[in-house]
């Protein structure tokens, strides 16, 4: 077995050039200083940012090593207890023994079967591992893919290609990924899609019952907010986007880069009634929002609404790269054979772990951890925020299960907004991120609004969860002290 080397230990097939360049594989110059480059974590670090796309964003200009449990290792020597999860993929916490051994176990018999050649084992022990917990008896088609994005971009061609419509209605402030399709139907951020205009075209967006939104205060009915953004939807219907020209409505039950808010289940009860009406497909996706993550297997069975195409991804295979698109075979025996694929679609050993990972919850009563840690966390943070120097500047608390934040006031929110509050203060969560970090916790900022966001393993110890609290505690009073 080959032993774990640093990258200066590796042997890279070098020759001189005639004019004494060196060269590694394929010919490509090396100077003699990025050969010899990892004698640090500093120069693992410098070499990274040399050549790692600078369109790809770090919490952290540092090199993970390893991952256990709730924890992650840097080589630097910090040791980082995750409230992120791989931004909620690491569901089991990093390298869960039984879903690392399934993996491996699998890389000995299989490990690439392509799904348009034929049927693999793991491949089908996952569908049916998955079909008695999809949250109506109706969804007994599945397609895995690799990526969140790539579920969703699969969805949108289902959805056109079964209704022979085009439009596709999605909420404002949702994201789905940051591929082409994908990429149309988000609308969290500006980032994700500035520069890259013309987007796909035939989207249109609505607005998510989220007080911010609609720009009313933080206390208004769910009431009151179901019915204003139903009636836009309605709007939309009547203004902008056709029943008879309208392939879907997506929508993630719990908004993720949008803020972390949970959709009403009458909001979502509405949507369907609208879509019955008008034979409009409902997208639901689970990408962030499932498995477990809430508190139930899918956030969609909080309402009881049945989706006619959900997504999965991300705690699928608790770090594996795996996805789903599951929908009912009435409607994907539609699709022509060949529509469908992809090279490394539902690939063995990201099954293999995926099968694991449905027999750990069940085994491991996850589902019972994250009902008990669920409530110290909100309790936790209910209690921070009544503390009269610190409750000023919290405007929100919300979530479900372990999907959870924490939104503070503002100064710099538009004129209007009623989270504005001139005397907080200036970016206030990235602030604490940075002060989290610097105490040992990771834990991530969301939205275009001053959001910290939770995402602890679902299985996490009480104890380390009341380290995560204490510390997120003490980042918020250290960035007000600071003003």
């Amino acid at each position: 077995m080959l032993a774990r080397r640093t990258l200066n230990a590796i042997s890279y097939p070098l020759s001189k050039s005639a004019h004494g360049i060196t060269r590694g594989f394929y010919g490509s110059r090396f100077t003699p200083k990025a050969r010899g480059m990892a004698t640090s974590s500093d120069d693992l670090v410098g070499f990274g940012q040399r050549h790692v796309t600078a369109g790809i964003g770090r919490l952290t200009e540092a090199v993970m090593s390893k991952g256990e449990g709730s924890y992650l290792s840097f080589e630097d020597g910090r040791r980082m207890l995750d409230f992120s999860c791989g931004i909620g993929v690491t569901n089991l916490g990093h390298c869960h023994p039984k879903v690392s051994k399934a993996a491996a176990d699998q890389c000995t018999s299989l490990v690439h079967g392509q799904c348009s050649i034929a049927f693999h084992l793991p491949y089908l022990r996952l569908i049916e591992k998955l079909l008695p917990v999809m949250p109506d008896r109706s969804l007994d088609s599945f397609y895995f893919w690799n990526s969140g994005s790539e579920a969703v971009e699969a969805s949108l061609k289902m959805a056109r290609s079964i209704t022979g419509r085009q439009n596709i209605i999605c909420m404002q402030g949702g994201y789905h990924g940051r591929t082409y399709g994908a990429m149309a139907v988000t609308k969290s951020k500006t980032v994700y899609s500035e520069g890259f205009f013309p987007l796909m075209p035939g989207v249109f967006s609505t607005p998510f019952p989220f007080w911010h939104q609609s720009g009313l205060p933080p206390n208004t009915s769910e009431e009151e907010l179901v019915r204003l953004s139903l009636y836009q939807l309605e709007l939309v219907l009547k203004q902008q986007s056709a029943p008879k020209d309208t392939a879907a409505i997506l929508i993630e039950p719990v908004l993720g880069e949008g803020g972390y808010v949970p959709a009403p289940p009458t909001f979502l009860q509405g949507i369907r009634k609208i879509c019955d009406e008008h034979d409009i497909l409902l997208i639901i996706d689970e990408v962030q929002s499932g498995f477990g993550r809430t508190g139930k297997l899918f956030n969609v069975e909080y309402s009881g609404v049945r989706p006619d195409i959900m997504t999965m991804a991300k705690g699928l295979a608790n770090g594996f790269p795996l996805s789903a698109v599951v929908s009912r075979k009435d409607l994907t025996d539609r699709l022509k054979p060949g529509s469908m694929g992809g090279t490394y679609a539902g690939n063995p050993v990201s099954c293999a772990a995926a099968v694991a990972v449905a027999e750990a919850f069940e085994e491991e009563k996850v589902l019972d951890n994250v009902s008990a840690r669920s409530h110290e966390l909100l309790t936790s943070l209910h209690s921070l925020r009544n503390d009269p120097v610190v409750g000023p500047n919290i405007v929100d608390v919300r979530g479900a299960g372990l999907m959870v934040a924490v939104e503070f006031a503002s100064p710099s929110y538009p004129l209007g907004d009623p989270a504005l509050n001139p005397s907080a203060p200036k970016g206030f969560a990235a602030r604490v991120a940075r002060r989290c970090m610097d105490k040992g916790l990771l834990i991530l900022t969301t939205s275009i609004y001053e959001v910290i966001r939770f995402i602890p393993p679902l299985n996490i110890s009480q104890s380390d969860l009341e380290k995560g609290c204490d510390i997120f505690a003490a980042a918020v009073k250290d960035v007000i002290r600071e003003g």
